[in-house]
């Protein structure tokens, strides 16, 4: 299987089930895989948003974090209280041999997350918000589970926004007061050596 075959294969999971034991399956080969066929650059991109509003001292919830790509770079940015959150525990396997997280925990978006209300300083989210992954809806619990005054960062496929209710959502929960926006970032390549026609934009908000 081609790497662009193996991301179709993943896209086109039908359940959560499904995505959980496709990623498994491909999580030994998952980094290299991105790094040289892809040229995955979003885990720096929306690092750098996280480094811009989020203290280095302050608690990381890495939603979707796969093997620890984000992780690693937040690492690099000295962030050291950070959890990994995931639904593969083949993916969460890699990230724990990185040893940079503090809690490693297997947990699915769009349902009801294992955490306290107001238990994170920050959440960062990369490659979840996406075709056949966690849909929109999954974004309430990451406004519950961070703290008033704390930020959610995340990458989202600019046609993902407009197709699959995340513009919507997004929206009811500035109207209603949950959330401000703070910054966008401009359209990028995120694959640019696999899927050069792929936009995504790094989306930041406050909780409040």
């Amino acid at each position: 299987m081609t790497q662009n075959d193996r991301v179709r294969w993943v896209y086109s999971s039908q359940n959560e089930q499904e995505l959980e034991e496709r990623y498994d399956q491909w999580a030994e080969e998952y980094d290299s895989d991105l790094e040289s066929d892809f040229g995955w650059i979003s885990p720096q991109r929306t690092s750098e948003y996280v480094g811009k509003h989020v203290a280095r001292e302050g608690s990381v919830l890495d939603a979707g974090a796969g093997t620890g790509l984000v992780g690693e770079c937040l690492h690099e940015m000295g962030f050291r209280k950070m959890t990994a959150m995931d639904l593969s525990l083949g993916m969460l396997e890699v990230a724990r041999r990185k040893n940079i997280y503090e809690a490693l925990d297997q947990m699915t978006m769009g349902e009801t997350l294992g955490y306290s209300t107001d238990q994170f300083d920050a959440s960062v989210i990369v490659g979840v918000f996406t075709q056949g992954h966690a849909p929109a809806s999954s974004i309430d619990e990451l406004v519950r589970v961070v703290k008033s005054g704390g930020h959610i960062v995340f990458s989202l496929r600019t046609d993902t926004y407009l197709e699959n209710g995340f513009k919507d959502k997004m929206d009811s929960l500035e109207s209603a007061g949950l959330w401000k926006l703070v910054e966008v970032s401009e359209a990028y390549q995120p694959l640019p050596l696999g899927e050069p026609e792929v936009m995504h934009q790094v989306w930041v908000f406050q909780v409040s």
